[in-house]
This record gives C-alpha cells, sequence and structure tokens, in this order.
C-alpha cells in the first residue's frame, strides 16, 4: 500500500489522474483518498466522458471515490470512519462534490482553484455559495493549504488544517500549475462535447417504436414502467403520482426518506423513475441514480454500435434537458439536496433550453420556494449565471395532493 508523508506528493498523486482523464477525453481532474495515516486507499480520475461517449455526467473522481468507500465497506472490508477518511482533489470540488463530501462525512484537501463551479470559487474559504447551515462544517473539513511562491499559482494556506500525518503541508507551484492547466485545457473541449445533443424539433417519439426495438427493450429491461404513462410535456399530472409512489416506497426500503426521480421526455413520455440506494451509499439519492442510470442507459446502446443505432439512440433518447426531471421532493438547505442541485447542472452542463425553462420541477416541497431560490442564486458562478437552476413546484394540485 502507497503512503503519502505530504500534501505535496498526495496532490502530485491526484493530478496524475487529471492527466489520465485528460487523454481519456474528459475533464482533466482526478482525486485520491488516504486513510487516516496517510495510506493511498484508491485514486480515480474523472470519467463523465469514456470512449467518446458521455458515461456519466456524475462521474467526478470525489463522487466515485465515495460511493467505492461505501461499496468496499458493504462489502465487508475494513475501513476508517468517514471522519478519519482524507480526500484529496486536484480542483476545488463542484457543488455536487462538495455536497457529497459534506454528506459523507470526509475531509477534503484542495489543490486548484475553479472560480466558474467550484466551491470556494471566491477563494474567500467562508463558502457562502452553500446554504448556511453546511457553512461551518465546510470550514472544519475542507483544506485549501498553501502554494509558496511568486506566481499567480501561490496562494495562502485557508480552510482548516490538513490532518496530523501530512508532514509537509503545502503545495509546489509546479504542481498547482499542473492542476489548473490540465483542467483549463479540457473544460472548454469537454463542454463543447457535451451540448452537441439534437433539439427537440429533431428528437423522435419513442412511443413509435417497434416492441422489439433494441431501444425500446433495453428502455424497458432498466425500467419495465417505461412508457406505461404520457402526459404533456413538461406539466406533470396526477397520472404520475401511482409510478411516483412506487418508487417512494422502494426508496424508504432502501434507506431513504421517501423520494424519488422521474423523467419524461418532451414528449411527455415516462421513461424512468428511480428511488434511492442509500443504505449502500448515503450519496446514492434518488436523483443521482436516475440521472446515471439514464446516462448509462445511452452509454450502453451507443458503444460499439453502428452510426445508425446511434442516431437513433440521441433520436428516441435525448438529452434529459429537452425532457422534464420530477422530484417527489423537492431541494432543502441539506448536504444532499446541495448535491442532487449540483449533480442536476452537471446533467444540465449548460443553459436549458428557452423553450422549457420548467426543466427541473418536485412535487413535495422541503422548504419555501424563497428559501429554495436564495439557495440556488448563492451556488457558483456556473450554477447560478450559465445554467441559471430554478426548480419549480409542479402545477397540477392534484399531483401534489396525491403525495401528500
Amino acid at each position: 500500500m502507497k503512503k503519502t508523508i505530504d500534501v505535496q506528493a498526495a496532490v502530485a498523486v491526484a493530478a496524475g489522474e487529471a492527466i489520465a482523464a485528460k487523454s481519456q477525453g474528459t475533464f482533466g481532474v482526478g482525486a485520491v483518498l488516504l486513510d487516516q495515516y496517510g495510506n493511498v486507499l484508491k485514486s480515480l480520475q474523472n470519467n463523465v466522458v469514456r470512449d467518446g461517449l458521455i458515461f456519466d455526467p456524475t462521474a467526478h473522481g470525489e463522487r466515485q471515490l465515495i460511493d467505492w468507500y461505501f461499496a468496499e465497506r458493504a462489502r465487508g472490508r475494513e475501513l476508517p470512519q468517514p471522519h478519519e477518511i482524507t480526500l484529496v482533489t486536484s480542483l476545488d470540488p463542484c457543488a455536487m462534490c462538495a455536497g457529497a463530501i459534506l454528506a459523507a462525512g470526509f475531509n477534503a484537501v484542495v489543490a486548484a482553484n475553479d472560480p466558474s463551479a467550484g466551491i470556494n470559487h471566491d477563494q474567500r474559504g467562508i463558502f457562502e455559495s452553500l446554504p448556511a447551515a453546511l457553512r461551518e462544517a465546510a470550514v472544519a473539513s475542507f483544506c485549501y493549504p498553501a502554494v509558496l511562491g511568486s506566481s499567480s499559482y501561490a496562494r495562502d494556506s485557508m480552510g482548516c488544517a490538513p490532518r496530523s500525518f501530512f508532514i509537509g503541508k503545502t503545495i509546489a507551484e509546479p504542481t498547482q500549475a499542473l492542476c489548473s492547466l490540465v483542467f483549463e485545457a479540457t473544460s472548454d473541449k469537454v463542454q463543447a462535447f457535451l451540448a452537441t445533443d439534437l433539439p427537440q424539433a429533431e428528437l423522435k417519439d419513442p412511443a413509435t417504436l417497434a416492441a422489439n426495438h433494441p431501444v425500446l427493450r433495453k428502455l424497458k429491461s432498466l425500467y419495465p414502467h417505461a412508457l406505461a404513462w404520457r402526459g404533456a410535456p413538461h406539466a406533470p399530472d396526477a397520472g404520475l403520482a401511482p409510478f411516483l409512489r412506487e418508487a417512494m416506497e422502494q426508496d424508504r426500503r432502501q434507506g431513504g426518506d421517501g423520494d424519488c426521480a422521474a423523467l419524461l421526455d418532451g414528449f411527455g413520455n415516462l421513461l424512468l423513475c428511480a428511488p434511492g440506494r442509500r443504505a449502500q451509499s448515503p450519496i446514492c439519492t434518488a436523483f443521482m441514480e436516475c440521472t446515471r442510470q439514464y446516462a448509462q442507459l445511452r452509454y450502453k446502446l451507443m458503444l460499439g454500435a453502428s452510426a445508425e443505432m446511434q442516431d437513433a439512440v440521441r433520436r428516441y433518447l435525448a438529452h434529459p434537458k429537452e425532457g422534464t426531471f420530477v422530484f417527489a421532493r423537492g431541494p432543502g438547505a441539506d448536504a444532499h439536496s446541495f448535491m442532487d442541485l449540483g449533480a442536476y447542472g452537471s446533467t444540465m452542463e449548460g443553459p436549458l433550453p428557452a423553450n422549457n425553462p420548467y426543466q427541473f420541477q418536485y412535487v413535495q416541497a422541503r422548504v419555501d420556494a424563497e428559501q429554495l431560490q436564495a439557495i440556488c442564486a448563492s451556488m457558483p458562478p456556473l450554477y447560478r449565471d450559465t445554467i441559471r437552476i430554478r426548480p419549480y413546484q409542479v402545477a397540477d394540485q392534484a399531483l401534489i395532493a396525491a403525495l401528500a
């Protein structure tokens, strides 16, 4: 088992993963998980893009490491408690990963700054992008070590102190520069790639597919109720309630609080309704499962497929931004909700289509609309200014009453 004895060595491991991510054609970000003695438990790179296809919009290194940790514990491996774990990342965590780190209870050491999506985008170390109830926990668990030198990459330390097992507690300027430049070299290119999906006018209704079409068979193998309900586009009504209730009950059985997330396409068809799996991993919320399952469904159908088949997937199983995500329970001010808001942003990646401002809807409110709007308005620039995340409660009162 490899052991890191200083912050610099740990960041170098994360930077190596970031370089591997760049070579793969995805965002140049990497992360490493350390135990309370500095032993490397696991390191991972970003995997949003794999094999030239969108693999999973939530497959950031940090999120993957957290799920890996809880999966290993579920298999019986003896691992330290979350508060003894340190996650070292080459880039300031996005909203999804910051929420996941806080929800899991890990410590974090951060190298490069991300002025667009990073939770410490303003480099003040007070985390005003987080809901107020989470800021104290972030200050106590997120560490931004000093970078000694005189270049633009130099900085003073901020946040909590590095864990005691680190002998050296600063980052070398060249390593900091590497972390920044690898991400900068990939960010615009990958975001442009993620924005190549077809617009609504070029899509086809999956309800018109023959029953034996591979796209339809694969969709129904993932979710047997796919296409069993259809409503007006972007206007979920009480007809969706039975599918939501079934998934909510499954979410409770699997360690959740009775949430679920449904995806409707731009024609109003129900494609997927997913519960969470929080008994397996506390960050496996319903929305994380829903967006991940749908992305990987598309990936598996397209991997190694003919150009004709890939075109069919793009037309019949469109990017979620053309449809509607419906949460049984809306976001709140907790870490899981902030993670979900960030994961939604990672799924959309760019601005919503002008004709679909109500892409993100929920049935039951956790907090009032003004508080939720304030949480979204305080998020890092990518989320509040570019994607402009705006959750709305469904308009259909019968659907709200059906889940009350």
